[in-house]
């Protein structure tokens, strides 16, 4: 295998492919490495750890078909550390040559053989508009658990309804549900559970672009961005009844300006030095005031001009969840709905339905 190629062309293609090599103990050796395969001026770099698989495809010069698998990080970074921008990659036996300008380096390759099949599903395509489908996977996957224990509360639930497509995520703590209406992806009354780590690189992979394509299997999913293909296998199981958690009616609700409680969360969350130490909303007629309070350090104080309906209710949160969630609320105020200080208070866009955050309040003395 031979070609040459653009220095940063390659940086940011062997990068891609390489988010999704292998970088726990007891995986393959041979998946520390991308593969990458010459046919003709199109060169296809692949990383995968068997659970997620990302694909680039890019055209080079190529001068001879062939197939080797490069070592992921070193490969990565000694293409990256090139002063000249034309680099040349020639594969002989088990070593591969990378020259540009004066320098020239070789590294050993991975057995080529040993590196596995994997399979994409080739059902029919959809198309959905990146931008919408970017915006819904910021708001919804930081709310799914990172606790490998808990194997189901770490993808993301996404299933059909009537108006569309709707994205679900909880950790236990914080429940995420955006819909997208007039989508659609899944038959009707289908839902696959797909792993929030696909879909954290497929968030950063949409970027700028227009259009994904999704593909749906039985046992995995594929999203085609531009020249980057996407393959995740999906979860197995039953994603719990979130349905049951959201409350079907909230006597108190206060409206605020999103930008300016987002500001004095992060401030007075400053004096919530301790990892358990909630931040305390307090709601009235008058407004809104926000404490936080820890023992032999401090504390902190500041009120807000708010909209509020219902009886005073002083209820506490984790300040790191309720800062994600009033943060990825679209809209210039928002909402929160509560029922009193024990029970899960919902945070909305202000006359907008299409994104809900259920927050689970903090006990506090």
């Amino acid at each position: 295998m031979k070609f040459r190629c653009e220095r940063d062309t390659l940086v940011e293609a062997l990068g891609a492919a390489g988010r999704a090599v292998a970088n726990r103990g007891g995986a393959l050796p041979v998946l520390a490495g991308v593969r990458g395969q010459l046919t003709g001026d199109r060169l296809k770099l692949t990383g995968s750890d068997l659970e997620l698989t990302i694909e680039v495809e890019v055209e080079v010069a190529g001068e001879q078909d062939g197939t080797a698998v490069l070592p992921s990080k070193i490969a990565s970074d000694l293409v990256r550390s090139l002063g000249d921008p034309r680099v040349t990659v020639e594969v002989e036996g088990d070593e591969a040559t990378i020259s540009a300008g004066r320098f020239q380096s070789s590294l050993r390759l991975l057995p080529a053989d040993e590196f596995p099949r994997l399979g994409m599903p080739t059902d029919d395509a959809v198309t959905l508009s990146a931008k919408d489908f970017a915006s819904a996977l910021h708001q919804v996957v930081p709310a799914a658990s990172a606790d490998d224990a808990r194997p189901i509360l770490t993808g993301v639930l996404m299933s059909a309804e009537e108006s569309g497509l709707r994205l679900v995520a909880t950790d236990s703590y914080r429940l995420a549900v955006r819909d997208l209406p007039g989508t659609t992806v899944l038959k009707e009354g289908q839902s696959v559970l797909v792993p929030s780590r696909a879909l954290k690189e497929l968030e950063r992979l949409l970027g700028a672009s227009e259009e994904v394509t999704l593909r749906l299997g039985e046992r995995e999913v594929t999203f085609e961005v531009g020249n980057v293909r996407l393959t995740t296998r999906l979860i197995e199981g039953d994603f719990p009844n979130y349905r049951g958690l959201i409350p079907a009616s909230h006597p108190n609700r206060l409206t605020v300006p999103r930008e300016a409680l987002v500001e004095a969360v992060r401030r007075v969350k400053l004096m919530a030095r301790e990892p358990n130490t909630p931040v305390r909303l307090a709601m009235s007629q008058d407004g809104l005031e926000l404490v936080a309070i820890t023992q032999d350090v401090g504390q902190a104080h500041e009120q807000l001009d708010a909209g509020y309906t219902g009886e005073e209710l002083t209820v506490a949160f984790n300040p790191e969840y309720l800062l994600s969630g009033v943060d990825v609320t679209t809209g210039d105020e928002i909402t929160l709905d509560t029922v009193d200080a024990q029970k899960p208070a919902v945070i909305r866009a202000a006359g907008a339905e299409e994104f809900l955050y259920l927050l689970m309040p903090v006990r506090v003395s």
